[in-house]
């Protein structure tokens, strides 16, 4: 991008005001998901849960977000911005209502699994308005305005975990307490949007209707979300209604229908091969990025101390929030397109995960984890820019199901995915050291992941008991080196997501260079090409 088309002027009056709405919605999101990874110890050692029971409450603050921004972002050109901002408020509210109702084992994994998807269907309304709302703002700079819209999430997070460091370590005050502050910026944003207008996007400012602008994604991007959205409803869905599970059958069932709603719309257009992989690789984004942060803490926490592990998530993401405000800096003075940039990142999270996963003091820990945290900093804004760039005809349409992909992996996979690499490792370990310590405090029932991975884990609680001992025995010795054995091989293998990731982004700086270089496309260019 030459400096002639970069422009920091956005197309309406209040840009900047929007813009900064914007941030301090996803700043509250952020704050209540900074909040929530550091009192999963306090639901572990009160309820009784595994780290994969974790893992699967955890990832339903990720899965609501895909129903709200899908469907958010298909509705907010017929509906408009506002009524979406004052129904995301209003579940902000609901969701700490539902989740202080859970108060004892037989009904806290109902509660707070239902409490965090609806936080997480407010986020994810809240980003159907705010991502193509900035889009459209700042047409010429997109990477640049979506960074900054987007470092509001590491600011929340460093928000919540100060307050966890503050409230729970120092004070020891209620988790209920600590997560109910997420609603002050809550309140704060829904003032900035009070009474604002809000431009809807060129392609429905121009007429495109749905199947228009769905035409890009066409069925083999829909595949990707409806994959996502049929493990959803065989699994989390029906835990949401007290039930274990849903047959698979039902999950491919409803995922087949939308495929089916999508071509109908689209008079069957195949869709773009270039936005399908995006959409793939957003998954991946999804699972290494949120996944990890939903869980880094909690890990790091294990390795060392609880107050230094949310040290050091206070740390990555304020390098986060810091480098996200210089995208337009690297964009526009080294030369780096958007998908180079993306290519950098994926090799340096994968570098700074495998460091983590061995390191031995909490300095190398710091050391490895800026490694990790500048690599990720750009990961989720740049695919936004780049399918926005990229594909305009698709209007909110193209980047909310990308949004949507992304959290629905995180959540589906990525979080809960952690969560089980943690019980499945530390049970091994404990296992190969110490067999007959792991015959009695193993789990009664199997952990287990996609329905297709099993492993017997600790016994949430009496992990807990064995962290707690002020005098530790033997087996307490035993099962915490164990428990942290896990934390470093379940790290390890989560690196080897950004290495796929460096692959498909060399993939695609090559496809980009093969046809004279990564360029931002205007719908008039979109239109008279047919792409």
């Amino acid at each position: 991008m030459s400096n002639a088309q970069v422009s920091n002027e956005g197309i309406a009056p209040n840009a900047k005001r929007l813009l900064w709405a914007g941030f301090m919605a996803i700043f509250a999101a952020g704050m209540g998901f900074g909040i929530r990874g550091g009192i999963f110890d306090n639901w572990g050692s009160e309820f009784g849960f595994t780290a994969t029971q974790l893992g699967a409450i955890g990832g339903a603050g990720f899965t609501g977000f895909c129903f709200g921004i899908i469907i958010g972002g298909v509705i907010c050109d017929k509906i408009g911005y506002s009524k979406l901002v004052i129904a995301a408020f209003a579940l902000h509210v609901l969701s700490a209502v539902v989740t202080f109702m859970a108060n004892t084992p037989a009904n806290a994994y109902q509660m707070l699994t239902i409490g965090m998807f609806i936080f997480a269907f407010a986020n994810g309304t809240l980003e159907a308005v705010a991502n193509p709302l900035v889009a459209t703002l700042f047409p010429k700079n997109r990477t640049h305005f979506l960074n900054i819209l987007h470092a509001s999430w590491p600011a929340g997070i460093v928000a919540g975990a100060a307050v966890g460091w503050v409230l729970d370590d120092k004070m020891n005050v209620h988790w209920k307490v600590q997560l109910a502050l997420y609603l002050v910026p809550t309140v704060i944003y829904g003032l900035m949007f009070l009474g604002q207008h809000m431009p809807k996007s060129e392609a429905s400012q121009k007429g495109a209707n749905l199947g228009e602008m769905l035409k890009d994604v066409g069925l083999i991007g829909a595949a990707v979300a409806c994959y996502l959205l049929s493990m959803f409803v065989s699994g989390p869905l029906a835990s949401l209604f007290g039930m274990a599970s849903f047959p698979p059958a039902v999950g491919y069932g409803v995922g087949f229908a939308l495929l089916i709603g999508v071509g109908v719309l689209t008079k069957f257009s195949l869709g773009s091969v270039v936005l399908f992989v995006l959409f793939v690789t957003h998954a991946l984004v999804g699972a290494v990025e949120l996944g990890t942060d939903g869980w880094i803490a909690n890990i790091t926490g294990n390795m060392f101390s609880s107050e230094q592990g949310k040290w050091l998530l206070i740390w990555t993401s304020t390098v986060m929030f810091s480098l996200r405000f210089c995208a337009h800096f690297i964009e526009t003075k080294l030369g780096l397109s958007p998908v180079a940039l993306l290519l950098v990142c994926s090799v340096l999270a994968c570098v700074g995960l495998q460091m983590t996963s061995g390191v031995q003091t909490v300095g190398m820990a710091f050391v490895a984890l800026t490694i990790y945290a500048i690599g990720k900093t750009f990961f989720w804004p740049t695919m936004l820019a780049v399918a926005s760039d990229r594909f305009p005809r698709t209007g909110a349409v193209a980047i909310s199901i990308m949004g949507g992909v992304g959290m629905l992996s995180a959540g589906l996979i990525g979080g809960p995915g952690l969560g089980f690499g943690k019980d499945k490792y530390a049970a091994e370990a404990l296992q190969g050291s110490s067999p007959a310590v792991y015959a009695e405090v193993k789990a009664g029932a199997p952990s287990k992941f996609l329905g297709v991975f099993e492993a017997v884990p600790i016994d949430g609680k009496k992990l807990a008991e064995a962290k707690e001992a002020k005098e530790k025995t033997v087996a307490h010795k035993a099962i915490i080196a164990a428990d942290q054995a896990g934390d470093r091989a379940t790290l390890k293998a989560d690196s080897y997501i950004p290495a796929v990731m460096a692959l498909i982004y060399l993939g695609l700086l090559l496809y980009f260079k093969s046809i004279g270089g990564y360029r931002t496309i205007t719908l008039a260019e979109a239109e008279k090409s047919g792409s």
